[in-house]
């Protein structure tokens, strides 16, 4: 004891040693408080299990929530018809998982009612810009119909539920509805291509074919696709495939999965055909223009005659 006494006297007497020493007792004192306190802070080893929020009224499952320490945050809301208003659709974290204390736990919760959106205006514009004006507006096209006109993929008329849209409408609908749009095109120019949507989400896809002048036509989803999980699934199958030729205004049939092997399979197989398709369709549009270039050097044709393209418009 003494020992340690002489030792702490002289200590005191070496003014830099007595310094360095505080400093370095300031140190480990500051380090300790601050893992006490992050100890506190974060709850060290308390866990709390995540409850099963789903079917449960929002109000119900964050009093249940603060029962266990959690808190509860609406992250996104669909409308199932199926399901009553308010109800929880799906969570994240989900039931059964470990968390710490005050972990957030993100919601998606039925809406009592679809979202009214406004139907914009989109005659005159070309295809593109239309289709692009309506998934802004959160709106879908419920089907292309062309009819003859000098411009090509132009929209000359909208409906919606049969009301026909002019500049002057002021008129709402459900979130998610279609709108039907009338489409000119120009004699002779009646054909599109296919676009490759295996891989695709349904939404994607249905972009794809409506910028390409084609309608939807059935959509097929495997077991176990709901309209919780509907975004997760992918487009396995279509028909007709990819890269080959169709009339503006066909329609393309989808299936999806939510089965990733069955997607990485079917995906291989669909781009071997679509370049196949697609070299077949370059050679057939090569053949067809070197045999009217020889049919008009050897034999013109009359004035005003008609192409195989019109008749698209006797359908």
């Amino acid at each position: 004891m003494e020992t340690i006494i002489a030792y702490w006297r002289r200590l005191r007497r070496n003014r830099l040693a007595w310094n360095l020493t505080l400093i370095a007792a300031i140190l480990v004192g500051l380090t300790l408080a601050a893992h006490l306190t992050m100890q506190v802070a974060t709850r060290h080893g308390a866990r709390r299990t995540v409850p099963d929020f789903s079917g449960i009224r929002f109000d119900d499952a964050q009093r249940i929530a603060r029962e266990r320490s959690l808190e509860l945050h609406i992250n996104d809301s669909l409308f199932v018809p199926a399901y009553d208003g308010g109800i929880v659709l799906d969570q994240l974290p989900e039931g059964g998982t470990e968390v710490k204390p005050g972990r957030t736990v993100y919601v998606t919760i039925n809406s009592f009612r679809q979202k009214m959106v406004e139907v914009p205006y989109v005659a005159g514009r070309s295809l593109r810009q239309a289709k692009n004006m309506l998934e802004i507006a959160g709106l879908q096209i419920e089907q292309l119909v062309y009819r003859p006109d000098i411009a090509t993929n132009y929209v000359l008329e909208e409906a919606y539920d049969g009301r026909k849209i002019s500049a002057s409408t002021r008129l709402e609908a459900e979130m998610g509805s279609g709108v039907t749009l009338y489409v000119g095109v120009e004699s002779g120019h009646a054909g599109t291509v296919v676009p490759q949507t295996v891989g695709l989400p349904l939404h994607e896809a249905r972009s794809r074919l409506w910028e390409q002048g084609l309608n939807i036509g059935r959509v097929l989803f495997d077991e176990g696709i709901n309209l919780l999980n509907q975004k997760e699934a992918r487009v396995y199958l279509q028909s007709p495939s990819g890269e080959r030729s169709a009339a503006l205004g066909s329609k393309v049939d989808l299936r999806l999965t939510l089965d990733r092997k069955k997607l990485s399979d079917h995906r291989t197989t669909a781009e071997k055909q679509a370049r196949k398709s697609a070299r077949e369709r370059v050679t057939a549009e090569r053949e067809r223009a070197d045999s009217l270039e020889r049919a008009h050097a050897g034999h013109p044709a009359p004035a005003g005659g008609a192409t195989n393209n019109d008749e698209f418009f006797d359908r």
